[in-house]
């Protein structure tokens, strides 16, 4: 597998990485995206300390993770419900 030495800059401060090629682009734009979220809870809430700006990124980053999962959850459930519901008609139709 092929990695890469990159730096990420989050909140004033450089992470070096060391990444697989194909996870680069990904990690820059999630960085870029911390970034903003960032500078807009500073905008918004007057957020002075970077500490609390990363703490509600966080919060909002799992926020976000959390409902992506339930939803995906509900998602499945329903699609295994109509895959149900088709293989109950298939086998009537087999009759």
């Amino acid at each position: 597998m092929d990695f890469r030495r990159i730096t990420i800059n989050i909140a004033g401060r450089n992470y070096p990485l060391n990444v697989p090629a194909a996870e680069e682009e990904t990690l820059r734009k999630v960085g870029k995206q911390i970034e903003s979220m960032i500078k807009d809870f500073e905008a918004s809430f007057d957020v002075r300390d970077k500490q609390d700006a990363l703490a509600m990124c966080a919060l909002k980053l799992g926020t976000n993770a959390e409902v992506y999962s339930l939803n995906n959850e509900k998602n499945i459930k329903n699609t295994n419900g109509r895959v149900a519901k088709i293989n109950t008609l298939l086998e009537q139709l087999e009759k």
